[in-house]
């Protein structure tokens, strides 16, 4: 690999995880190994029991991360329209940290996803899908949303969109 003109080194090739962290399921894309366009894998149903050491749906990203090598996990920050964060915002930084220790060392980002969801909602309904059957898709649609939005940010900047969460538990605002 060449370094880029601005003389910092490209990114490594790998596909990319997005998650959409809901408080009932968590929505699953991924990206292709070149990082152009992210696609649906699953919607997962949050494991909240608390009794397994790793969460089922934790370990289930941790599992996509291994089969596709993936090089980056993008997590949803949802944040208010102006920018403040509230009991969402923390929830998906939790999720983001239990995702960061289970797949460490591959990184884990938080990339702000304000509207990804109404923007999934509003292209299943102008796909002509009817509002009972979004609940099965909603969640990776905003999934890929978010993972398309990093990777745009990641090829107009040339590194890694978001803010880095780090595996030892200190996921600070």
């Amino acid at each position: 690999m060449q370094p880029a003109d601005d003389g910092r080194a490209p990114l490594p090739r790998g596909a990319r995880l997005g998650v959409d962290v809901g408080s009932v399921r968590v929505g699953l894309a991924a990206s292709d190994p070149d990082g152009l366009v992210a696609t649906p894998v699953e919607t997962l149903a949050r494991d909240t029991r608390g009794g397994a050491a790793v969460p089922a749906d934790v370990a289930r990203i941790a599992a996509e991360v291994d089969e596709r090598n993936a090089q980056v996990v993008y997590v949803g920050l949802p944040r208010h329209l102006s920018g403040g964060e509230g009991a969402a915002a923390q929830g998906a930084r939790a999720y983001a940290g239990a995702v960061a220790r289970v797949v460490a060392p591959v990184p884990v980002h938080l990339v702000d996803e304000r509207m990804t969801t109404v923007s999934a909602h509003q292209a299943l309904h102008a796909s002509g899908r009817a509002g009972r059957k979004h609940r099965s898709v909603v969640d990776q649609a905003a999934a890929v949303i978010i993972l398309q939005s990093a990777l745009e940010a990641e090829r107009g900047a040339g590194v890694r969109a978001g803010e880095p969460v780090d595996p030892t538990g200190d996921h600070r605002p």
